[in-house]
C-alpha cells in the first residue's frame, strides 16, 4: 500500500461530434492471474453501412468459440448495440438474455444509438466450445434518418478471460462505457507495474466504423501508432475485423487486439492510449489491457470482534489475503490499527501468502477512555503505522477492513432489598446469596447469575464466588454484586449484607466429663458476638454460685459465693440468668441439667 491513494483506472473522453450523451469508459473488472482472453461475435447487416446498399439489418447470427483443453474459462461478457433507442431481450443460443447494464449515446436530434452489456460467464463455461447463435436483435432503428447517412448497424461480442497454467501472470483490465470517436479519447493508466513486455496488448470492441473511411483513424501508446496487420493497419484501426479469427466482413463493427511490446518498458508504472477518428463515426464499448505484473495485492477482512461489557478491551480476528493477485505476499507485511484514525496497535503477517491464499490472525488491545464510546476502527494492511507502505501492489485501494465499534456498557447497578444474617463472631454470618434472585425479573435467565465481591472485580471479571449459597462475609465486605445475562450487555446487581446480632441458642444440658464432648456449658452464638454479656448461674436454692464473661465460661464448677471451688459441683437441674448488654435485647433465664 505505497502511497498511491487513489489508483482509479479511468479514461477521459473528448467528444466533439454534437455529442448529447454518452457514458464514459470506466473500469469495470480487474482479474489476475495467469490470464489471457479471446472475444468471439458477429454483425448483424448484410453489408457495410453506406447509401449505395439496401439498408437491411438481421436479427440474428453466429460465431463459433474454439479453445484448447487447457484454457479455462474464468469469465465471459456479453456486449450487444445497435441503432435506435434500444432492444434489451435478446437469446444467445436458447437462453433469454436481459442486460445487467445499458449504454447510451446520442448523436444528434434524430439518431441515438444504444449497447447492453450481460455476465453469461455460467453459460459459456457450460456450452464451451461450440456454435454460439445470437438471435431475436430486433428492435433495430433503419429509418432514413440512419440509412441516408450510413449510421445503421446491429452486432454483438462475447469477451471470453481464461486461465492457463502456460500463460505468464498477467493482469488484464476489462474497461467499458459508450464513447464516440471522432475526435479522440485518452487513456492514463496508472499505478502499472511492468515487470515483463512480453505478451502485451490492448485490445476493444467498437461498433459502427467503416472500412472504406480512413481518416486520421489512429491508435496510439506512449505515443507510438500500433497496428497489426494485415487485418488493422496503422491508418485504419476499426475497419470491420476480428483480430482473433481473422474475420474481416464484421461490417460495422471491430473486435480487435493490438500487440504493445514495444511501446511499454519493464518498470513503467503509467501509459497513455490515444484513439482518433477524422470522420468515420465510431462507437467504443469495451477496452481491454493485459501487462504482465507480477504483483501481491493484500486484503483484510475483520472475522470477529470479542468485546465484553464495561471494559475497552477488544480481541480481533482478521484474516489478510493474497487472493487477485499475480505474486505471494511476503512474511512481515505490516499491519497497522486505527481508532477514529489513532494508531492504536500494530502487528505483521507472519508467513509468505501465497497466490489466492490467506493467513488469519489475532490481536488484543485496549482502547483509551479518552477515545469516545463509539469508535471507527480501521485495518489496514501494508502500513507501517504512518500512512505508508512497504509493498508494491497490483490494487492500492484494497488494502482497509473498516468497521463501527459501540463499547458495551451495563447500567448502574441495580439494589435490591439487603440480606440479614446472624453474628458469629468478628461481625460475620453466613449468607445465602442465591436468595437475592427472588427479588428479580424472572424474565431474566437467573441460572447465570455470578457473584463478586466488588464492583471492580465484576468488571475486570477478577474472581467470581465459588459457593454463593454459602458466603461467610469478611467484616469489611457489606455489599455484594452479581450480573445477570441480558442484551446488549449484563445488567448489574447489588445487594448489602447486614449482620444482626441474633438471640443466641441455649442448650438445656451439659456433662463436663472431660471426655471432649459437651465438658461447658456452650451457647451458640455467644462468644465473640456478645463480647459484653454477663452470665449467672443459681443452684436450685437460688444461691449463686457463677459470674462469667466472654473469657471465662462455665465448667460445672463455682466460682463465687460459699460453694466456690476446684470440684464440680453436684449433678442437677441450675438456673441461669444472661445479661447480653445489648441494646432491645433483653436478657435470657432458664434452667439447665448438668450431669456426668
Amino acid at each position: 500500500m505505497k502511497q498511491k491513494l487513489n489508483i482509479n483506472f479511468f479514461l477521459i473522453s473528448i467528444l466533439l461530434f454534437n455529442t448529447l450523451q454518452a457514458q464514459d469508459i470506466s473500469l469495470f473488472n480487474q482479474l489476475n492471474g495467469h490470464l489471457d482472453y479471446t472475444a468471439i461475435g458477429n454483425t448483424l447487416n448484410t453489408s457495410e453501412n453506406n447509401s449505395a446498399v439496401d439498408c437491411v439489418i438481421n436479427t440474428a447470427s453466429s460465431a463459433s468459440l474454439n479453445l484448447s483443453s487447457t484454457q479455462t474459462i474464468e469469465a465471459a461478457y456479453l456486449y450487444w448495440a445497435g441503432s435506435g433507442s434500444g432492444d434489451f431481450n435478446v437469446t444467445l443460443n436458447t437462453t433469454e438474455i436481459t442486460p445487467s447494464r445499458t449504454f447510451a449515446y446520442t448523436l444528434d436530434s434524430s439518431r441515438q444509438f444504444f449497447a447492453a452489456f450481460a455476465d453469461v460467464t455460467s453459460l459459456i463455461q457450460t456450452e464451451r466450445n461450440g456454435l454460439y447463435t445470437l438471435s431475436n436483435l430486433e428492435q433495430i432503428e433503419i429509418s432514413s434518418a440512419y440509412c441516408s447517412t450510413g449510421t445503421n448497424f446491429a452486432g454483438w461480442a462475447i469477451t471470453i478471460i481464461y486461465s492457463d497454467p502456460a500463460l505468464p501472470l498477467n493482469q488484464l483490465n476489462v474497461y467499458d462505457g459508450l464513447e464516440s470517436v471522432p475526435d479522440n479519447i485518452t487513456i492514463e493508466l496508472n499505478n502499472l507495474n511492468v515487470m515483463d513486455t512480453n505478451g502485451a496488448k490492448i485490445g476493444f470492441v467498437a461498433w459502427e466504423g467503416d472500412a472504406g473511411l480512413a481518416v486520421n483513424e489512429v491508435l496510439q501508446m506512449n505515443g507510438i501508432t500500433l497496428s497489426n496487420p494485415p487485418l488493422n493497419p496503422a491508418n485504419n484501426a476499426f475497419n470491420g475485423t476480428n483480430s482473433f479469427t481473422n474475420d474481416s466482413n464484421l461490417f460495422n463493427m471491430d473486435i480487435d487486439f493490438y500487440p504493445i511490446e514495444n511501446t511499454i518498458n519493464v518498470g513503467d508504472t503509467t501509459a497513455t492510449i490515444q484513439l482518433s477518428s477524422g470522420q468515420d463515426l465510431v462507437m467504443v464499448n469495451n477496452i481491454i489491457t493485459v501487462l504482465n505484473s507480477q504483483l501481491p495485492d493484500a486484503t483484510v477482512a475483520v472475522d470477529t470482534i470479542d468485546q465484553r461489557c464495561n471494559s475497552r478491551q477488544l480481541t480481533l480476528e482478521y484474516t489478510i489475503g493474497n487472493l487477485n493477485s499475480t505474486q505471494l505476499l511476503p512474511a512481515n507485511t505490516p499491519i497497522a490499527f486505527y481508532a477514529d484514525s489513532n494508531l492504536i496497535a500494530q502487528a505483521q503477517t507472519t508467513n509468505d501468502i501465497a497466490i489466492n491464499s490467506t493467513e488469519s490472525n489475532v490481536i488484543s488491545f485496549t482502547i483509551a477512555p479518552s477515545n469516545s464510546n463509539t469508535i471507527n476502527l480501521t485495518i489496514v494492511v501494508d502500513d507501517t503505522g504512518t500512512g505508508n507502505g512497504i509493498i508494491t501492489e497490483i490494487n492500492e485501494i484494497n488494502n482497509t477492513a473498516n468497521t463501527l465499534i459501540d463499547f458495551l456498557e451495563s447500567s448502574a447497578p441495580t439494589s435490591l432489598s439487603p440480606l440479614t444474617g446472624c453474628n458469629f463472631g468478628n461481625n460475620e454470618a453466613v449468607f445465602n446469596l442465591l436468595t437475592a434472585l427472588n427479588e428479580i425479573d424472572p424474565s431474566f435467565d437467573l441460572e447465570t447469575a455470578v457473584f463478586y465481591q466488588s464492583l471492580d472485580v465484576l468488571i475486570n471479571d477478577l474472581g467470581a464466588l465459588i459457593d454463593p449459597s454459602q458466603y461467610i462475609n469478611s467484616n469489611n465486605i457489606t455489599t455484594i454484586y452479581f450480573k445477570l445475562d441480558a442484551e446488549p450487555c449484563y445488567e448489574i446487581f447489588s445487594v448489602d449484607l447486614e449482620v444482626n446480632d441474633c438471640n443466641p441458642t441455649i442448650p438445656q444440658g451439659f456433662s463436663p466429663n472431660e471426655d471432649g464432648y459437651n465438658d461447658w456449658f456452650n451457647i451458640d452464638g455467644l462468644y465473640d458476638v456478645f463480647l459484653q454479656h454477663e452470665l449467672l448461674i443459681f443452684n436450685r436454692f437460688g444461691t449463686l454460685i457463677f459470674k462469667g464473661d466472654n473469657d471465662l465460661k462455665w465448667d460445672g464448677k463455682a466460682n463465687y459465693g460459699p460453694l466456690r471451688g476446684d470440684s464440680l459441683l453436684p449433678v442437677g437441674t441450675y438456673f441461669y440468668v444472661l445479661h447480653l448488654n445489648v441494646p432491645n435485647l433483653k436478657p435470657r433465664s432458664g434452667w439447665v441439667y448438668m450431669n456426668y
